[in-house]
């Protein structure tokens, strides 16, 4: 009978990445909300377009943050 190989210990750069993306999202949120007194003020439509860029645009730093999550490198 042949032994499975132990698997590797847990990396501490998994709970360390899942904090940093809450805390992106987190200040994300922060700065679009501190913008809604100007935002409000614009036009339904401008105000529909900036906050769909707004809420794609939190996910650019993620693929960098997600590689060093898996390989422990930001960059590929």
């Amino acid at each position: 009978m042949t032994q499975l190989p132990a698997d590797p210990p847990p990396s501490w750069r998994k709970p360390a990445g899942i904090f940093l993306i809450l805390a992106l999202i987190a200040l994300w949120a922060a700065g679009v909300v501190s913008l809604s007194p100007w935002v409000g003020t614009w036009p339904v439509l401008v105000q529909g377009i900036f906050y769909l860029i707004a809420g794609i645009a939190w996910i650019l730093p993620l693929k960098p943050l997600l590689r060093w999550m898996e390989l422990g490198r930001w960059r590929g």
